[in-house]
């Protein structure tokens, strides 16, 4: 079963502006729309700005509603602090600020360059730290409410190999995200973050895994509900935690991915893999059954094991 439709009423998120890094594609593109659909101002950012003027009028054509591409590199201090400026200027004040720019690479770690593991670092936890830093201040400054939601990865607390830069950077921000959550509590800003599962984007899944390795790996064989996430659900979960329906929700980090990274850390769950057959053979083994009729249930297990039939 999936879920297409939007959540939440409409006009849910009229009056708010609402900032998006990496808005011009994948994940970012499809919250900001929803974004959009429910009211909202939009602010789209990333390094392309071409590509940030195209998804703007896709967006704004859509919904009917504003939405201001800004060419902003998360990494640099001064571009952010630009780019929040150029917003207020706009729209006269941000309501919240959803770090969603992300980089990665699927390496063995080992392969990797210290400039290749900086890039990552930069664009994840740098990123989300300057326009958090950054808006934040003027928050305050400005006695101004206001809303953090980053995106980050269930290996943020557990580590994965082979993504290890993402995760240093990942776990980083959900450190920043409860800590500011009881920092900044008393200014009226709120900060939450998403963990996604596998929400298949066609550039950023083609770059990470080329080939037939989509296939060979594919994550939809690691998630218990057997399928890989809808945008819209993700969108329809930012929805809410942008908006004031979750008001009383602060500090929180939201797992949506199908069950995926609890099959993963529990010690027996691959076991779904193991046939009836050999289950079984097990069984009649405990009971103590006929070892003909064992036998030939473990044989019938071991070939499906082998050749999937």
């Amino acid at each position: 079963m999936t879920y297409t439709e939007g959540m939440l009423r409409e006009g849910a998120l009229k009056g708010k502006t609402i900032l998006v890094t990496g808005g011009g594609t994948g994940l970012g593109k499809s919250m900001g729309t929803y974004f959009s659909e429910l009211g909202a101002n939009l602010i789209i950012t990333s390094r392309k700005l071409d590509v940030l003027e195209q998804t703007a009028k896709e967006i704004s054509d859509q919904t009917g509603n504003p939405v201001l591409p800004l060419a902003c590199d998360v990494r640099e201090y001064e571009q952010v602090e630009k780019a929040i400026a150029d917003s207020k200027a706009r729209f006269g004040h941000i309501d919240v600020l959803l770090n969603n720019a992300a980089g990665n690479f699927i390496s063995p770690t080992e392969r990797l360059s210290h400039r290749a593991f900086d890039t990552v670092v930069d664009i994840v936890l740098k990123g989300s730290y300057n326009f958090t830093l950054a808006l934040g201040k003027d928050w305050i400054a400005d006695k101004h409410p206001g809303n953090i939601l980053s995106i980050v990865t269930t290996y943020a607390w557990t580590g994965s190999g082979y993504v290890v830069p993402s995760a240093c950077a990942k776990a980083g921000v959900l450190a920043m995200t409860r800590s500011l959550a009881v920092e900044w509590a008393h200014y009226g800003i709120r900060a939450n973050a998403i963990a996604p599962g596998p929400f298949p984007t066609k550039g950023a899944w083609d770059r990470l895994l080329p080939g037939g390795l989509k296939e060979k790996f594919d994550p939809a064989n690691k998630v218990p509900v057997g399928r890989v996430g809808v945008h819209q659900e993700l969108a329809n979960l930012a929805a809410y935690l942008v908006s004031d329906y979750s008001a009383y929700v602060n500090g929180e980090v939201v797992t949506i991915d199908g069950g995926e990274w609890l099959k993963g850390a529990g010690e027996m769950n691959q076991l779904d893999q193991v046939p009836e057959e050999l289950w079984d053979a097990m069984e009649m083994s405990r009971k103590g059954g006929s070892k003909l009729k064992m036998m030939w249930a473990y044989l019938n297990g071991m070939r499906k094991m082998k050749f999937g039939k």
